[in-house]
């Protein structure tokens, strides 16, 4: 009969798991064989952690790295002096702590999010899709896990994303309104659109009046209407084509629609969703196709309704952490 491990037991695992990948003393060696001699769950819990350990050591390591850049860009930008140097972590140390920490702190460590949270005037956590009304009366919907920051002055509304996606509802008073994503820029005077960061630019998309928008500074402005959508990636735009924008948008009421979209692409969705972190380690898996309607309140659910179409693994850890593979 197979044991359970309770979530404590499973972190339990996870910390022993770090300890003994760094260089342990015979006590400490000592200690762990007791704890696992203690109780059957204690063997099962430490078998998931090394296969968990197995599945993400690329992905981990990567993400350890990432947070330890953000860490030093957020210290930086507090003007925190003393403590302006963070280790750069390698190897099994690095995927030791960067599971550790997400497991145990789920979306709480995440330097990248306190980065942008710094300058920001209105953040939506993971899961919680916020409206905010600026002071010129315009409206912004915040899609989940995302932050803005607002500037009213020199005559010019000016919005940077600095995370995520916002839906942008204008109202007209003769000052230009701007929202700044990436390198490029989209410019109203009123109407309803979405921007949404991408990892090297941005999407707008239009639902109704007219967006200028330009991939650089010294880009060319491309002029969007309702139900066209156009991106920008590293200050190069792409071509502008028609889509479905209600469907696009249907975030703002909790659903999530996809035609012919790559699995790598909904997973970055549902992790925003997400509590914790989702980490994809196929590639192959990742540029598989995906179609349909899906709920964006249980992102959980969603995976195990693809998984049963898609036939990959999952492993999921205290509710913190989702491999997929």
């Amino acid at each position: 009969m197979t044991t359970t491990p309770t979530p404590a037991q499973e972190q339990a695992a996870l910390a022993w798991l770090s300890l003994l990948h760094d260089a342990p003393s015979s006590g400490d060696q000592a200690t762990f064989s007791r704890w696992l001699r203690a109780d059957p769950a204690h063997v099962e819990a430490y078998a998931q952690a090394q296969v968990l350990w197995e599945l993400s050591e690329v992905p981990a390591s990567t993400l350890a790295d990432e947070d330890a850049l953000a860490l030093q860009r957020y210290l930086k930008a507090m003007d925190a002096a003393k403590r302006s140097r963070v280790r750069r972590w390698s190897g099994a140390v690095a995927l030791a702590a960067c599971l550790l920490l997400m497991v145990s702190m789920g979306a709480g460590w995440q330097p990248q999010r306190w980065v942008d949270d710094l300058g920001a005037d209105y953040v939506s956590l993971p899961g919680q899709v916020k409206t905010v009304i600026l002071a010129d009366q315009s409206q912004v919907t915040l899609d989940a896990d995302s932050a803005i920051a607002v500037d009213f002055r020199h005559g010019e509304r000016q919005i940077q994303l600095r995370r995520g996606a916002g839906f942008f509802s204008v109202t007209h008073t003769g000052q230009p309104f701007v929202v700044h994503a990436g390198s490029g820029e989209a410019r109203v005077l009123g109407t309803q659109f979405e921007v949404r960061l991408q990892p090297a630019g941005a999407q707008v998309t239009v639902l109704s009046g007219r967006v200028g928008v330009k991939p650089s500074a010294q880009g060319t402005q491309q002029i969007l209407t309702a139900d066209q959508q156009v991106a920008y990636s590293e200050g190069v735009a792409d071509e502008m084509h028609a889509v479905n924008s209600e469907a696009r948008m249907a975030w703002r009421d909790g659903w999530l629609n996809y035609y012919k979209t790559p699995l790598a692409d909904v997973v970055k969705d549902l992790s925003r969703y997400y509590p914790g972190r989702i980490l994809l380690l196929n590639d192959a898996l990742g540029a598989r196709r995906v179609s349909g309607s899906f709920p964006s309140n249980n992102p959980e659910a969603v995976l195990k309704a693809l998984q049963a179409v898609l036939g990959f693994e999952q492993h999921s850890v205290l509710g913190r952490l989702i491999v997929v593979r």
